[in-house]
């Protein structure tokens, strides 16, 4: 990736700042369909198969309400080249897991395996986590069933739901991170806050 630096730090390919927010609001007809605005650009996402709600509890399948900065992230290097990464991706390997058993000690953490709480691998075959960055939902402090593993991954061609996280497809993964800056937040909003139904407008 080719990135320019500026008085106010690195700029995105073709001299652009890097993007600081990212917001991600849901579309009227479909609740676990949305778009992202980042920038200039609009991309359709997928969410939670329950919307989003600010009273995220762990198995809702829903994607949180709020503000959540991008901590950083896991890629299989093997499967997706990021380029010169604005963000901290760690390299993915076969005992990455992340626990969602909320009476682990390491719950909504990154664990290593075989682990005997109920966790997410990291590693899969579906291509949806080739790169997987994580947001800060439920870190500091970490309360129970309050929601964990909430990433910002890749979806498939069909866009299907996802248990709470947000997901774009490739091509707009590709496009989009390099524009990130460093512990850039996601704004993840619900359906009023982008403006009435468009019927109405």
């Amino acid at each position: 990736m080719n990135r320019t630096r500026s008085k106010a730090g690195w700029n995105a390919p073709g001299g652009s700042p890097l993007l600081r927010q990212i917001v991600v609001s849901i579309r009227w007809d479909n609740r676990a369909r949305g778009r992202l605005i980042a920038g200039p650009l609009v991309i359709a996402c997928a969410l939670g198969r329950s919307g989003a709600r600010v009273d995220k509890r762990e198995g809702d399948g829903a994607s949180p309400i709020g503000r959540f900065t991008i901590l950083g992230g896991f890629v299989r290097r093997d499967r997706f080249f990021p380029g010169r990464d604005t963000i901290h991706l760690t390299t993915t390997r076969p005992s990455d897991g992340w626990c969602d058993d909320p009476a682990s000690p390491a719950y909504n953490r990154r664990v290593s395996l075989p682990c005997r709480a109920s966790h997410e691998q990291l590693w899969r075959a579906d291509g949806l986590y080739h790169v997987v960055l994580a947001l800060d939902h439920n870190r500091v402090p970490r309360r129970k069933n309050r929601g964990s593993a909430i990433f910002f991954h890749l979806t498939n061609d069909e866009f299907g739901p996802t248990a709470g996280c947000v997901a774009i497809c490739l091509a707009d993964m590709r496009r989009l991170l390099p524009r990130l800056a460093p512990r850039a937040v996601m704004r993840i909003v619900g359906r009023g806050a982008m403006g009435p139904r468009p019927e109405n407008r």
